[in-house]
């Protein structure tokens, strides 16, 4: 009778094989890799990795390398870099197909996902404390005094 690979090794074993070709994909993101590369870190058939990968995170090999690949595109975007370089620097080819991947998973394109979140960065920079929760303001007794909410800065007028 043949065995499985579960039997002949500890889970533990499998599982971290799983987590280093995770880890793999969190470090080579931005260069093509693909899932024949990513299956041979782990030293797994593809088929087989798909399986314990997706038991493992949740996603596909592929839908976790896109998920990361989005993630640090939202962080270079948070920058300012301009989406072209974005796209190139997570490790696609073409600006096109990863605005409409962008578009897919956020629901905005990048250039306009970029420009709310410049306009949040600076809205938040001049009054913090309207970014600050109201559970953790009342937890800390914070709303209780009434200077809580920053005020606008009276306008002085040039005599």
């Amino acid at each position: 009778m043949p065995q499985s690979a579960s039997t002949v090794f500890p889970k533990i074993y499998l599982y971290r094989r799983v987590v280093q070709a995770k880890l793999f994909i969190d470090t080579h993101y931005h260069q093509p890799i693909n899932l024949d590369a990513i299956a041979d870190e782990a030293y797994f058939s593809k088929f087989h990795f798909i399986r314990l990968f997706k038991a493992t995170y949740g996603k596909t090999p592929h839908q976790y390398l896109t998920a990361v690949r989005i993630n640090n595109a939202q962080l270079l975007l948070k920058t300012g870099m301009p989406v072209t370089d974005v796209c190139y620097a997570i490790g696609f080819d073409s600006v096109s197909s990863f605005s409409a991947l962008f578009k897919r998973i956020t629901k905005k394109s990048p250039s306009s996902w970029q420009q709310a979140e410049l306009k949040r960065a600076a809205v938040m920079k001049k009054s913090p404390l309207n970014f600050i929760p109201n559970c953790f303001a009342q937890q800390n007794g914070w709303t209780q005094n009434r200077n809580f909410q920053q005020q606008e800065e009276p306008v002085v007028a040039d005599l």
